[in-house]
């Protein structure tokens, strides 16, 4: 049977769900309109598509390694209760799996490709899982490290998942070590590696502002510069991991620690989960009489 347009517009509109997912519901129940809504609910795509529009900013971070390859991921949810589900817990571990087995570059070729390389596709697999939860769950980001047999990865979760940090520490194979800079990293939230990783147009910016502060103070232009220089070190320490006292023994910076070891950390990535995601307030006492109101 040919599905029309008219149809996947009329199952689109009953159910919510995706035009592609519609198409393929008809197709697979020759042109039945109950029996694709069964198969869209079926697949969990038709409770997920009317959760698309909620915030997910709660979730978790999750860190999985195997041999050289390590992978850092966020996934979201809408409360926090959800993350201490063991299906929610399944998932990140599914997801941390394929996304090592299958290397891919953006969250939007994971969700199209199938889990472990079979059967549906990761985007079904998160549908499935959001019919079952009962909450809007979504894949945010990621990364996938690669090392040498010489060197060893620093990956760090705190707090149930709420930060993720993980670095790939060049020159040791202590993993105990490398995990103490994943947790400074966690904990400290450097932006950059080193001085030089800093942008000119950022030190440039920074320089121009305490120039200002400084004038604002009253000081004399002939001593300004120099003022500006010094607290330029000052920002340093904030951004740059290698600049930073050691959170475990702050008489300690980042880079004497690394040099006593012999090693180097090249790239980090920290996930705190939800940064950046405007949460919704919502009043529950008014959630709840419109409920009941319904």
């Amino acid at each position: 049977m040919t599905v029309t347009a008219s149809m996947v517009k009329e199952l689109r509109e009953k159910t919510g769900a995706g035009m592609m997912d519609c198409k393929k519901a008809l197709q697979e129940t020759n042109g039945d309109m109950d029996q694709a809504v069964d198969y869209l609910r079926e697949k969990g795509i038709s409770s997920a598509a009317k959760k698309a529009d909620r915030v997910a900013a709660e979730g978790a971070a999750y860190t999985l390694i195997d041999g050289n390859t390590a992978v850092l991921l966020e996934v979201n949810c809408e409360t926090d209760f959800v993350t201490k589900n063991d299906q929610f817990k399944e998932l990140l571990d599914e997801l941390a799996k394929h996304l090592l087995a299958q290397k891919p570059s953006h969250v939007e070729e994971v969700l199209a490709q199938p889990l472990h390389g079979d059967g549906d596709t990761v985007e079904t697999y998160i549908n499935k899982t959001v019919a079952k939860i009962g909450e809007k769950i979504t894949l945010r980001r990621f990364v996938i490290a690669e090392k040498t047999d010489a060197d060893a990865f620093g990956a760090y979760i705190h707090m149930g998942g709420t930060i993720g940090a993980l670095a790939t520490v060049e020159g040791t194979t202590d993993e105990a070590f490398a995990k103490d800079i994943a947790m400074h990293i966690a904990a400290v939230n450097p932006q950059f590696v080193s001085r030089d990783a800093v942008d000119a147009e950022t030190v440039e910016k920074e320089r121009e502002v305490l120039k200002q502060q400084a004038l604002n103070e009253g000081k004399p232009e002939k001593i300004v510069e120099k003022m500006v220089e010094g607290r330029l070190g000052k920002f340093f320490e904030e951004i740059c991991l290698l600049e930073q006292n050691f959170v475990k023994d702050p008489d300690v910076k980042v880079k004497q620690l690394l040099a006593d070891k012999g090693a180097t950390v090249q790239a980090f990535t920290r996930y705190q989960v939800g940064e950046g995601i405007e949460k919704r307030e919502e009043n529950f006492a008014e959630e709840v009489r419109s409920q009941m109101k319904n």
